[in-house]
């Protein structure tokens, strides 16, 4: 019975992905090393695996050959006036900047927890004294932030606090003014008292002790001639 045809997705184990990356190198080798030899071929092969490791072949006597005839192949002939001493340089300088990329990448994923099985005791060590360093860093960096932001917030207040003592102030003045105002107009409505009267206009009534009801002759007689008298004058009773 031949074998199923295998699904090509992320082998998610771990284990089995090592092991699967390593059985299909080998493989990709010995086919590379056979094409080479079989057909006289100028084979050069090239592979990095997720820990940044590198394996290569060559068919050729140099690696760095077979890569600058492709890059002649690829991007053209050397431009006028560049040597091939310069195009030599420049390939090397580009192989350098690679290998550092590849070094950052790999340091990354080291520092996300990542790819950490060919890392001895000392560079576990290193990787651990630098995340330490580097939480240390982050929240003494977070500790300033958030003294800031409250130094930041109590200035706020205490702008705050000074324009409400300010506009407390202002109130009770114009409070102060204004009962004031009211206190003072108060005083200047004057109160209008009767007019005295003069006391030799009128003369008190002499009465007689002896109440009388009914009709008495001499008091309508005398009321009569006090009607007839003439203005200014008055009569003997009232005095």
């Amino acid at each position: 019975m031949g074998r199923g045809r295998v699904e090509l997705k992320r082998i998610e184990n771990k284990i089995n992905r090592q092991v699967t990356f390593a059985k299909r190198r080998n493989g990709l080798l010995k086919k590379a090393y056979e094409l080479s030899i079989l057909c006289d071929a100028e084979v050069a092969l090239i592979i990095f695996s997720n820990r940044g490791k590198l394996y290569e072949f060559c068919s050729s006597y140099s690696m760095s050959k077979t890569l600058e005839r492709y890059h002649s192949c690829t991007y053209g002939a050397v431009e006028p006036g560049q040597t091939e001493n310069d195009t030599q340089s420049n390939y090397q300088e580009y192989l350098k900047l690679k290998e550092k990329v590849e070094v950052l990448q790999r340091s990354q994923r080291h520092f996300l927890g990542e790819d950490l099985g060919d890392l001895g005791s000392k560079e576990l060590e290193q990787l651990e004294y630098r995340l330490d360093f580097s939480l240390n860093q982050i929240r003494s960096t977070k500790m300033q932030f958030m003294l800031d932001q409250l130094s930041e917030l109590q200035r706020k207040e205490e702008i705050l606090l000074e324009t409400n003592r300010n506009l407390r102030r202002k109130l009770d003045e114009s409070t102060s003014a204004l009962r004031s105002s009211w206190e003072t107009g108060e005083q200047s409505i004057p109160y209008n008292h009767p007019p005295a009267q003069s006391e030799g206009f009128f003369e008190p009534l002499q009465s007689s002790n002896s109440l009388q009801i009914g009709y008495n002759p001499s008091v309508t007689d005398q009321a009569t001639a006090t009607a007839s008298a003439p203005s200014g004058f008055i009569p003997g009773w009232m005095l």
